[in-house]
């Protein structure tokens, strides 16, 4: 299989024939034209009002912003190059990091884009849902938001997916704000017909407060959680998560 460069469209093309050798300087060129133009159409879809930079935090990263952009490496990035999705910020996509029934705990390693083991959870319980996060999302915690997929089968680190955002489930992580989205997997029959937390069964909603409750107790860590919210509220934290990011790669942008 062959990377191509179409010379109508100038776009990606895959072929399993006829391969075209491409310049590396040439296809360098080409992500830097592609990706530079996506941030000149995102940018003109939202407004930043002219106090923002004054009134709001912004974070301060250390990663590396957006990997194709690297002379190092043409390597995709999760969190910075995969679209969030038409659909946002009611349907987005979703990178999975840790899979259903797993005790260990996968995160994104935001230097390199790659998945890594954390540690093996403390105590004896497993994750009750695939769980990841929204690329190109920024939280006020300096990572993207995080996202609890309700759907049928595990999936492995890594993929992504497409996912409804059904409620917010407010989390305090050791006095520090870590709200989640829970959402369920849009193209799977048994989940995708619902739209807001509350047609969810109360066992359900029970099962996912105590797993977040007790999974750091054996390391002394505590966690507080609220009462779950609709899915309007989760729709607008997202939004607000896609904003922060917009905001802090435009100003990255003018460096």
């Amino acid at each position: 299989m062959y990377a191509i460069l179409s010379p109508r469209s100038f776009d990606f093309k895959l072929q399993t024939h006829s391969p075209i050798y491409i310049s590396p300087i040439l296809l360098h060129i080409h992500i830097h034209i592609h990706i530079l133009d996506q941030f000149k159409i995102f940018q003109t879809k939202i407004r930043i009002k002219g106090d923002m930079s004054d009134q709001r935090r912004v974070p301060r990263l250390n990663e590396r912003i957006l990997s194709s952009l690297s002379r190092r490496s043409v390597a995709a990035h999760p969190w910075h190059d995969l679209e969030i999705g038409p659909g946002a910020p009611q349907i987005v996509n979703v990178v999975i990091e840790i899979p259903r029934g797993s005790k260990v705990k996968y995160e994104l390693d935001k230097k390199t884009g790659l998945i890594k083991v954390d540690r093996i959870l403390y105590s004896s319980v497993v994750y009750p849902h695939n769980y990841g996060f929204i690329p190109r999302t920024l939280c006020e915690d300096n990572d993207p938001m995080d996202v609890l997929v309700l759907m049928q089968e595990p999936v492995l680190p890594g993929c992504f997916l497409r996912a409804r955002a059904i409620g917010l489930m407010p989390m305090i992580d050791q006095g520090e704000k870590d709200d989640k989205i829970i959402a369920v997997c849009a193209d799977d029959p048994e989940y995708r017909h619902y739209t807001d937390i509350s047609q969810l069964p109360p066992h359900r909603l029970a099962e996912i407060r105590r797993f977040f409750e007790d999974y750091k107790k054996n390391e002394n860590k505590e966690v507080a959680v609220d009462e779950f919210l609709p899915s309007t509220t989760a729709h607008d934290a997202i939004q607000y998560s896609m904003d922060l990011y917009a905001e802090y790669i435009m100003q990255t942008l003018r460096k």
